[in-house]
């Protein structure tokens, strides 16, 4: 899906030259699954096999997060490899922020599911209230940017604990927990593309759905078969989708597919 959306300009002091997020594209959509995939499998690989426990493998990976959006913050301009790199880290620690407060703290999946929607809501109207739009079109100051990362986290913990809901009360297993949200996903396309749903609503909804979707996949293809899985296991899986990963972003950082327009005609003019 690829949206449209109207801008209200930043003041020019604090606007940067470029976009610092890709091009909502077929390419977008295909890694962000994968990316949430692998933070379903690679948070359950690192619990099981790195020996820190839950709480070590969080910390952990909350600091290669914050590393890594360090970088992304110092850049100029949307590069591929470390945008991607920190959507991938902030799908585990989601991930891993949803499961700590199931396993080691209690708090029911109604509770959690809930409390991150509400933080959600309220990363939204902050942000609509400071900049006047919820437009991923035009990341370009700092201030936008923090909304936009702060928006991503609680999407993929609120995609967590509301797909581990839907899957425990409805006990469907992995596939067709899969297609459930699926078929979500293309509601939410058509009600956008034939029925007129706001573009900026379309995409959040649509990307908070891709992290039970993606969820659901891993967890098909690496649970054992007797719990209804392919029994590949965390590591092939995780390693399987990586690849890909990889393939698609290093091609995007070759072909630049995914670079907005406006960046492209600024390149272009300069």
């Amino acid at each position: 899906m690829t949206y449209e959306t109207s801008e209200t300009a930043a003041p020019a002091r604090q606007r940067l030259h470029w976009n610092k997020v890709p091009e909502v594209t077929v390419y977008f959509w295909i890694i962000k699954v994968l990316c949430t995939t692998v933070g379903e499998t690679a948070a359950d690989l690192l619990n099981d096999k790195a020996g820190l426990g839950l709480t070590g493998v969080s910390v952990l990976m909350s600091a290669l997060l914050a590393v890594v959006l360090v970088v992304q913050f110092r850049t100029s301009a949307y590069r591929a490899a470390v945008y991607w790199l920190a959507v991938a880290l902030i799908s585990v620690v989601g991930t891993l922020i949803s499961d700590n407060l199931t396993d080691n703290v209690g708090v029911p999946l109604q509770t959690s599911t809930t409390v991150f929607a509400i933080l959600l809501a309220v990363v939204f109207a902050v942000w609509y209230r400071r900049e006047r739009t919820l437009s991923i079109h035009h990341i370009d100051t700092t201030s936008r940017e923090s909304f936009y990362w702060l928006a991503v986290l609680f999407t993929f913990a609120l995609g967590t604990a509301a797909g581990d809901l839907v899957s425990e009360r409805m006990d469907l297993g992995y596939w067709l927990s899969a297609v459930l949200f699926a078929v979500a996903i293309a509601a939410v396309a058509i009600a956008h593309f034939a029925l007129g749903l706001d573009a900026v609503w379309s995409f959040w909804i649509a990307y908070i759905l891709t992290r039970p979707l993606g969820a659901s996949i891993g967890d098909y293809l690496s649970q054992p078969t007797g719990d209804g899985g392919l029994g590949l296991g965390t590591v092939i899986t995780s390693a399987l989708f990586l690849a890909v990963i990889l393939g698609l972003v290093g091609y995007l950082g070759v072909t630049r597919k995914d670079v907005t327009e406006s960046e492209r005609a600024a390149r272009h003019a300069a």
